[in-house]
């Protein structure tokens, strides 16, 4: 059940369960290591479910993360008068960089440096063109297409203010604005790079295929367009490169 839900709403619904436990256990009278323990074999249970090592480590680690910097009943020596609601303060900043709107989205996973090596030899892109990093986070992709295309007239979408204004000072030879991917328009784009969801590529393509001009590209980081032949498939790293070209509208 936490696996299908949008991402980062299974680690909040695991956390705050956790407390609720926690809670419940202390006002039953359980000794300090039920109370505590239980609540962090919860977080361990859920955590084994998520889809990569960093979701399970932080589904598994919020509850004792939480206990050390808020404390809970007393049971940590130095920091049991601070106030649980301290744990609010991490959880605004997620939500601060990560907010409602985007968690259909991808979360923050960073283009790799060189993932994209070898794109150029099947992707010929005249001076100028216009490529858009669709959900650029803080500009790792940015930087790698401007590394392979140094002409190109680079454009970056993304919805996190924060994350929106780390790419912007880290790209300042690229048009970084904030915006939803799927509203935004891509037909003035030669190429849509993107690094979503399995469940997000069908989507993608829907647009691409409906807004683009014929012959412009999509290309996608680790995931594939389900049932549709690519025009190439790279590897120049861990995660395959996957390459469409956008075909002839019917008469």
């Amino acid at each position: 059940m936490l696996r299908l839900l949008p991402w980062p709403l299974p680690a909040l619904l695991t956390w705050a369960a956790a407390w609720l436990l926690a809670a419940a256990l202390a006002r039953a009278g359980s000794p300090a290591w039920v109370a505590l323990g239980l609540p962090t074999l919860l977080g361990l249970a859920a955590g084994l479910i998520a889809a990569s090592r960093a979701r399970r480590l932080l589904i598994a680690g919020g509850f004792p993360l939480s206990l050390a910097v808020a404390g809970f009943g007393g049971a940590v020596p130095g920091l049991g008068g601070l106030p649980a609601a301290l744990w609010l303060l991490p959880l605004g900043l997620l939500l601060l960089a990560y907010p409602l709107h985007a968690w259909r989205d991808a979360p923050l996973f960073p283009t790799p440096v060189r993932a994209l090596d070898g794109l150029p030899g099947v992707v010929a892109l005249p001076p100028g063109a216009s490529v858009l990093d669709a959900g650029c986070g803080t500009g790792e992709g940015l930087r790698e297409l401007h590394r392979i295309w140094p002409q190109a007239a680079l454009h970056g979408l993304e919805w996190s203010w924060p994350w929106r204004l780390v790419a912007g000072l880290r790209c300042p030879w690229a048009r970084v604005r904030r915006g939803d991917i799927w509203a935004a328009d891509w037909s003035p784009h030669d190429l849509v790079y993107l690094f979503q969801r399995p469940e997000s590529m069908p989507r993608a393509w829907a647009k691409a295929s409906g807004e683009m001009r014929p012959g412009a590209w999509l290309v996608s980081l680790e995931f594939a367009v389900p049932g549709l032949a690519p025009q190439a498939r790279l590897q120049a790293g861990a995660k395959p490169v996957w390459v469409y070209r956008i075909p002839a509208r019917p008469a």
